[in-house]
């Protein structure tokens, strides 16, 4: 009895997939459909499509774009080997209709993914055919651009993709690949847009992209020659005709304009010195702040003697640090604040606000009875940035806790240990932050693995308002210059225009994709990045056009695209005490193969893209309700028009002598 009931419960627990077999790698195959790929005259809202095999839908709702848009997305549903689209918008007469299913469709079991799968029909007697392919990547990094809306107008007016939705849709896949369908002959201008509302159509405050020119969509015959491979194992050549639909290597880079509607978002009082203005967006010009109450009224807080400005890099905060003596002892102060503001036309428009700001000091703390000892003396805090190990090539770098008039000469002492002394170091003056007087910099000519000793007296150092620091000392090293790396990139194909050379930045990153050094390139002379801690790093540039040594993003209005961006492919392995030459053809790879897998943020979720030669066209096949499918592959195609052409490069590794 107990063995019986032993074999019962090994029977049930190896009940599960069979083993030993092949894993299924195919993605799910189209059988047929309600109506048939290709029919006219469709007088129905719901369509059927079947698969050989039980599929799932990933992200439905987002993936899949009808073209028309629709004003209410359709219901989509999965069961077994069905897919059901059913249309919630009334049917358009002699309208081409395309289903673009992206890569939502797998088979339900492995995952395999169905990619860029689409399905036509017509309400009227004819269908439109034409097509437009292309990739989409980020602007700033080359990332390929997931899940966004790309779309096409016949309306060439600059107005039409912020007032009227898109006319023909799709929406890129994982690899960043589109293919609009369904479009009749005619000039079209092309956009791509993250459409965060869903109305189809760009928001300012949305990413875009846009292609320079019109675009006239075509097809053509051509010939393409297969190697069959026979039973018995030997080669033979067939030709056959295939369709080919232009343009199909439309390359777009998006970029967010940055724009964010200004107006005076926050105002407080968080300390009895200090005043915070935090506003919705970069300032444009500069706000006006002044008293409105009190002794000082009519004063403006710009004048020296009754604040201390402190800003931020993004210039959408300013912080007040009061210092006139009669201001810090107000404990209600209006001030007038005069500062742009956004208007319902989207323009800048000056306005004036009366703003109330209060303070009360805490109640102080009971006393005990045997309390007798005075408050303890405030002192200002000072404090060394810098790291241990010191890096040869930063200055000592001080952080205040409050904004500082000055930092005296003699003040601090930096000395060097020399044997059993300390001999004074060689210093320049304490410099302070352009947006910050909390922070200062002194420069130091820094000798390589030495120990160095800092120390300043009591009250040597003060703020604005007379309080000092507590006695400071502290000891550090620097690092040996045998602890570093150097890599020296020489651009081979730098582009030229009318003037000369234009201005290339090149950027060094960490493994997260993030600069970590900045330098330009000249032609011959390349860029060079000094001090390098071992470590892996990878390296972009840009091309500066307007020499402001910052990537600059584009403006749809100006029709101004976002700088042009470029990475090295390879990374690029620093060592201690070694030098890395390494020569750049920036133009040498297509846009889609220049960005190191390592970095990328977007991985395919499937092992390999499918592959597209740059000669070797799919077949239009009859059973294929989606053509060509965009037809994918290396990518070399997307060296287009608006990117300048290139050479070849290679790479050379020495030891430091």
């Amino acid at each position: 009895m107990i063995a019986a009931v032993a074999l019962a419960v090994a029977a049930c627990a190896s009940i599960g997939r069979p083993e030993g077999g092949p894993r299924d790698e195919k993605a799910p195959e189209f059988v047929r459909s309600t109506p048939m790929p290709g029919e006219v005259n469709v007088d129905r809202g719901r369509i059927d499509i079947f698969f050989n095999e039980n599929i799932k839908l990933e992200d439905a709702s987002n993936k899949i774009v009808v073209s028309p848009a629709q004003a209410q997305s359709p219901a989509i549903s999965s069961n077994g080997r069905r897919l059901s689209v059913e249309f919630r918008d009334s049917i358009v007469p002699d309208a081409t209709y395309t289903i673009d299913f992206s890569d939502a469709i797998r088979d339900l079991n492995e995952g395999n993914i169905l990619d860029n799968f689409a399905i036509d029909f017509s309400t009227g007697p004819t269908i439109d055919s034409l097509r437009i392919s292309g990739m989409v990547f980020e602007a700033r990094t080359l990332e390929p651009a997931q899940g966004m809306v790309v779309g096409v107008y016949s309306d060439l007016s600059d107005t039409a993709l912020t007032t009227m939705p898109m006319e023909r849709v799709a929406k890129t896949n994982q690899y960043g690949q589109f293919t609009i369908r369904g479009l009749k002959p005619g000039e079209y201008r092309i956009f791509a847009i993250d459409d965060r509302n869903h109305d189809w159509r760009w928001d300012r405050s949305e990413n875009v992209a846009f292609y320079p020119l019109t675009i006239s969509p075509s097809a053509q015959t051509v010939e393409l020659t297969d190697t069959l491979l026979s039973s018995l194992r030997t080669d033979s050549v067939a030709t056959r005709q295939a369709t080919q639909f232009l343009p199909d290597d439309i390359l777009l880079t998006w970029f967010n304009e940055n724009y964010r509607t200004q107006y005076l978002r926050d105002y407080k009082r968080p300390v009895r010195r200090q005043l915070t203005f935090l506003f919705g967006a970069p300032r444009a010009e500069a706000p006006e702040f002044t008293v409105a109450n009190g002794p000082l009224a009519g004063r403006s807080l710009d004048e020296p003697e009754m604040a201390v400005l402190e800003t931020r890099p993004e210039r959408d905060s300013l912080v007040y640090w009061l210092r006139h003596p009669s201001l810090v002892a107000q404990d209600s102060l209006f001030i007038a604040a005069r500062y742009q503001k956004t208007d319902s036309a989207g323009d800048l428009a000056w306005q004036t606000d009366t703003l109330k700001m209060f303070f009360r000091d805490p109640k102080p703390k009971k006393k005990e009875k045997n309390d007798t000892l005075p408050p303890e003396p405030v002192f200002l805090t000072l404090r060394n940035l810098s790291q241990n190990p010191q890096e040869l090539n930063h200055p000592l770098r001080l952080e205040a806790s409050e904004p500082l008039d000055s930092i005296p000469a003699g003040a601090l002492r930096l000395e060097m240990a020399s044997d059993t002394l300390w001999v004074a170091a060689d210093t320049g003056a304490a410099i302070p932050d352009s947006l910050s007087r909390r922070f200062w910099t002194i420069p130091v000519q820094w000798q390589e693995g030495a120990r160095y000793r800092l120390t300043a007296d009591s009250l040597s150092v003060v703020n604005i308002y007379g309080e000092g620091i507590k006695p400071l000392k502290g000891e550090f090293t620097t690092r040996q210059m045998a602890d570093y790396g150097t890599v020296r990139l020489n651009i081979t194909d730098i582009p030229y225009d009318s003037l000369g050379p234009l201005p290339v930045v090149v950027e060094l990153l960490d493994n997260q994709d993030k600069p970590v050094k900045t330098a330009g390139a000249l032609p011959g002379q390349g860029a060079s990045f000094t001090h390098l801690l071992p470590g892996a790093y990878y390296a972009r540039a840009f091309i500066d056009l307007n020499g402001n040594g910052i990537w600059d993003t584009g403006n749809l209005g100006a029709s101004h695209p976002a700088e042009e961006v470029f990475y090295y492919p390879k990374k690029l392995n620093v060592r201690k005490n070694w030098d890395i030459s390494q020569d750049w053809a920036m133009f040498e790879l297509p846009v889609d193969l220049q960005k190191p897998y390592d970095i990328k943020k977007n991985k395919p979720k499937t092992k390999d893209a499918p592959q597209r030669g740059t000669d070797d066209e799919e077949e239009e096949d009859p059973n294929d309700p989606f053509g060509s499918q965009g037809s994918w592959g290396n990518g070399s195609q997307y060296n287009n028009a608006h990117r300048f052409s290139g050479g070849a490069g290679m790479q050379t590794v020495k030891k430091t002598q």
